[in-house]
C-alpha cells in the first residue's frame, strides 16, 4: 500500500514475533462470509456524472422516514432538526477543528463541550457529565466496565427493560475481562423485579427507562436496593427527549446514566453517526472513561477553559486507562448542544410534553382497534402492542402501502421468545394526525 513503509520482510518479521504465519490469520473470528474477497459488483471505472446518476438510483430504491407516515423508534428516533443547527456545525470553526490539546488555540471547541456536558449533567440530574462518547450501546458497556473498577465485584444484571443492543455490547465488552453478565427475559409487562437479584458480589444493575417496551418506572426503590448491596445502578435512556417530561434519572437515585443523545440535533443517519451521553457522580468522577472539559482562569484573571480530565490509553499507560474510547463524537455532541440550546429549557420540557401527547393520541386510536392490545400503562412517545398475528408479517404489509408500522420486537430479540406477535410504534413531534389515521386505517384493513 501506497502510506505503509513496512517491506515484505518487516512484515514476515512481526507475524513471527506473534507467532502467526499470515495477516489473514489475525482475523479467524471474523466469519469467512464478512471478510471481502477482492471482488466488488461495480464497474471498474464510470465517469463522476454516471457515478452520480447510479447513486442517486440507488438511493431512490430507499424508502426514508421523512417520505412516508413511520413510526419507527427502538432507540433511534425522528425529531425535527432547526436548519441553523446544520449551519452552525458547518462553520469552518467547528468543521475543521480537532482535539483541543492546545487549548490557547481551541477555547471555541473546549467551551462547545464544556456547555455539553453542562447540558448531560442537567438532563439527567447527575453531577458530571464526560465530552460525549460514540453512542449509547458503547456508553453502556462503559458504565459496567466503571462499576466493575469502583465496586471490584465481577457480576452485572441487566434488566429486561434494556435495549437488546445494549445488553449485547456490554456483554461482548465484558467478556474479556471476566465480568459475569445476567441478562435478564425481556420484561414486555414492566412488573420486572430485581431487587432479589442484587448481592454482595453485585457490581452494577442495568435498567432502561422508558424501557424497550416503552414502561415508565420509579427507579427510587431498585436504587436504594442497590445502595443497600453496595452496588451500583445504571440507567439507560435511548429516547433523550424524554428527560424533558419525566423525573431525572439522578434523582431516582441513579448513580451512572448514560444515554443516546440522537434525538436531539442529529438526524437517524440509518443507525449512525451518533453521540453517547455518559453523566456520573461527582465521587465517581476519576473511574469515569473519556475527556472531561473544565473551567479555569487565565494568567490575566479571564474566564477559559480546557482539558482537565483524559484517562484514555492515548495519554496514560494502557494499564491505567479507564476506556479504549480514542475520541468523542464531537460534531454530533455539539449539534446537541445548540439544537438545546435553541430550545432551552422550557422548550425542551414542551417538546417532551408535545411528543407525549402524540403517543397518547395513537395508543387511543390503536386501543380501538379489534384484536390490539396497547401494553404499557404509562409511557412516553413509544410503547408496544400486541396484535393478533405476526407483528413482522404486518409491517411488511403495510410498508407495501407505504406506512412504516413500527418495529417488530422480534427483530431486535430473535424469534423464540414470545415476542412474535408484538410490535414498537413510536411517535415525535412530527407525527401527523394524516399519519395516525394512515397506521389505523392500514392496521385495521389488514387485521380483518
Amino acid at each position: 500500500m501506497r502510506y505503509l513503509p513496512l517491506t515484505d520482510a518487516d512484515r514476515s518479521a512481526m507475524l513471527a514475533e506473534i507467532g502467526v504465519s499470515s495477516v489473514d490469520d489475525l482475523f479467524v473470528d471474523v466469519p469467512a462470509a464478512a471478510r471481502f474477497d477482492g471482488t466488488f459488483d461495480l464497474p471498474d471505472h464510470m465517469a463522476e456524472f454516471e457515478v452520480e446518476r447510479l447513486m442517486y438510483a440507488m438511493s431512490g430504491r430507499n424508502t426514508t422516514t421523512a417520505d412516508v407516515p413511520s413510526f419507527l423508534g427502538a432507540g433511534v428516533y425522528r425529531h425535527h432538526i432547526p436548519a441553523s443547527v446544520d449551519h452552525l456545525i458547518q462553520r469552518g470553526e467547528f468543521l475543521t477543528s480537532y482535539t483541543p490539546y492546545q487549548p490557547e488555540i481551541s477555547q471555541g471547541t473546549l467551551q462547545a463541550v464544556f456547555e455539553f456536558q453542562t447540558m448531560v449533567a442537567l438532563i439527567t440530574g447527575m453531577d458530571v457529565a464526560n465530552a460525549s462518547m460514540y453512542d449509547g450501546a458503547t456508553s453502556c458497556a462503559e458504565a459496567v466496565l466503571m462499576a466493575r473498577r469502583i465496586t471490584r465485584r465481577n457480576r452485572a444484571v441487566i434488566s429486561g427493560s434494556v435495549h437488546p443492543h445494549y445488553s449485547a455490547v456490554s456483554e461482548t465488552q465484558a467478556k474479556y475481562v471476566d465480568i459475569d453478565i445476567d441478562i435478564r427475559e425481556p420484561d414486555l409487562d414492566g412488573t420486572e423485579d430485581l431487587t432479589g437479584l442484587i448481592d454482595d458480589g453485585t457490581a452494577c444493575v442495568v435498567v432502561q427507562n422508558p424501557g424497550v417496551f416503552g414502561h415508565v418506572r420509579d427507579l427510587s426503590p431498585l436504587a436504594a436496593a442497590c445502595q443497600e448491596k453496595g452496588a451500583l445502578l445504571i440507567v439507560v435512556v435511548t429516547e433523550a427527549v424524554s428527560l424533558g417530561a419525566l423525573r431525572s434519572p439522578g434523582e431516582m437515585g441513579a448513580d451512572i446514566v448514560v444515554a443516546e443523545g440522537q434525538s436531539i440535533g442529529n438526524p437517524q443517519g440509518f443507525g449512525g453517526p451518533h453521540v453517547g451521553l455518559f453523566a456520573t457522580r461527582d465521587k465517581y468522577v476519576r473511574q469515569m472513561p473519556g475527556r472531561l472539559c473544565g473551567e479555569t482562569l487565565d494568567a490575566d484573571g479571564k474566564r477559559g477553559w480546557v482539558l482537565t480530565l483524559s484517562t484514555r490509553e492515548q495519554h496514560i499507560r494502557r494499564e491505567k486507562a479507564t476506556s479504549n474510547i480514542c475520541t468523542n463524537a464531537g460534531l454530533c455532541a455539539l449539534a446537541f448542544t445548540i439544537h438545546l440550546s435553541l430550545l432551552g429549557e422550557d422548550g425542551f420540557r414542551d417538546l417532551a410534553m408535545l411528543n407525549h401527547a402524540r403517543a397518547s393520541q395513537l395508543a387511543d386510536r390503536i386501543a380501538g382497534i379489534n384484536g390490539v392490545d396497547v401494553l404499557p400503562d404509562a409511557f412516553f412517545n413509544e410503547f408496544a402492542v400486541r396484535l393478533p398475528v405476526s407483528a413482522g408479517e404486518i409491517v411488511d404489509r403495510l410498508a407495501t402501502r407505504d406506512v412504516l408500522a413500527g418495529v417488530p420486537a422480534s427483530r431486535l430479540f430473535g424469534n423464540g421468545k414470545g415476542l412474535d406477535d408484538v410490535l414498537l410504534v413510536a411517535t415525535s413531534e412530527l407525527t401527523t394526525a394524516a399519519d395516525v389515521d394512515a397506521l389505523v386505517a392500514g392496521l385495521t384493513e389488514v387485521l380483518a
